[in-house]
């Protein structure tokens, strides 16, 4: 494997591409159907900001996983074997240091708190590789929050500090409710993953010391742990389904009943056989691929609206 390969490989480039696509998606889709004002400069900024905040998470997860992923994830691993630790170490400050001074040029003064999320944000990658991983349901969280956070910049990017929760401007109300709909679908979703992957990985983690659900509370607590969140995401989605159809939206919800409702379904059946490594790993793979099928759902709102 040569040295670029073996970057792209750390810094996971398919889910940045990923992050990408849920905030273009939501910039064209929802944004700009709604409001009609044309921010794509402040758009490219933030996404390259994202992109690179979320790189250099990647790049410092691994960096203090490597013993971890000797077991879990051998094949996978590039820090110590193509990447240098020394060099993951300057990539990771090199990309955090860009993400926010970008930040900055996208949000100005106007919107200052951002760019102070975004220092937040930095640093909660840093200590959930540090510690917060390793501790039951927190690191979950944080990853549940940091995905939620790649649409909701956005949101509060797009809007006036003032006029973000203006409950008398229909518009606004719209932008807000499709805003902490997606963002809400993407946190529960990803803690479902997060909580397969820690049954996928539990071997590592349990040798060094790891406090995961699986670990402290068993796979069976665990599975169950997933099953009620993946029910309460189905009856959710199939609440809003309803709703949406006094509308008429019929291409809309016949897309998330078969695209997205029924593979949720398929996915709970699923967690209730799996028992090996390979089941959870294929479990995990198909969650983010319901993930990808419900960002892309953005889609129809550029029609409807």
């Amino acid at each position: 494997m040569n040295l670029v390969s073996a970057f792209f490989r750390l810094i996971r480039w398919p889910n940045l591409v990923f992050i990408l696509l849920t905030q273009t998606l939501f910039y064209f889709c929802i944004y700009l159907p709604l409001y009609h004002q044309h921010k794509t400069g402040k758009l490219v900024l933030l996404m390259t900001a994202s992109v690179f905040i979320a790189a250099a998470g990647y790049i410092i997860n691994d960096y203090f996983d490597l013993n971890i992923d000797q077991i879990n994830k051998p094949q996978k691993n590039v820090v110590d074997k193509v990447i240098h630790r020394r060099g993951a170490i300057i990539w990771h400050l090199i990309l955090s240091f860009a993400g926010i001074v970008i930040t900055a040029f996208a949000v100005g003064l106007h919107h200052w708190y951002l760019m102070l999320a975004n220092v937040f944000c930095i640093a909660l990658l840093w200590f959930y590789s540090t510690s917060f991983k390793r501790q039951l349901l927190v690191g979950n969280i944080i990853i549940s929050i940091l995905t939620a956070w790649t649409i909701l910049i956005l949101f509060f990017a797009f809007s006036s500090p003032s006029n973000a929760f203006n409950t008398d401007d229909p518009v606004s109300v719209k932008f807000f409710r499709l805003a902490f709909l997606y963002a809400g679908f993407a946190f529960i979703i990803s803690l479902i993953r997060e909580a397969v992957k820690d049954m996928e990985d539990m071997e590592g983690d349990a040798r060094y010391g790891c406090r995961t659900l699986p670990i402290v509370a068993g796979v069976k607590a665990t599975k169950i742990y997933c099953a009620t969140w993946l029910v309460v995401l189905i009856a959710t989605l199939g609440i809003l389904q309803v709703y949406v159809l006094q509308f008429g939206w019929w291409p809309a919800v016949l897309y998330s009943v078969l695209l997205v409702i029924v593979p949720l379904l398929y996915s709970l059946a699923k967690l209730r056989k799996a028992t090996y490594t390979k089941d959870f790993a294929q479990l995990s793979s198909y969650t983010k691929l319901i993930m990808l099928a419900g960002i892309l759902s953005m889609i129809f709102f550029s029609f409807y609206f």
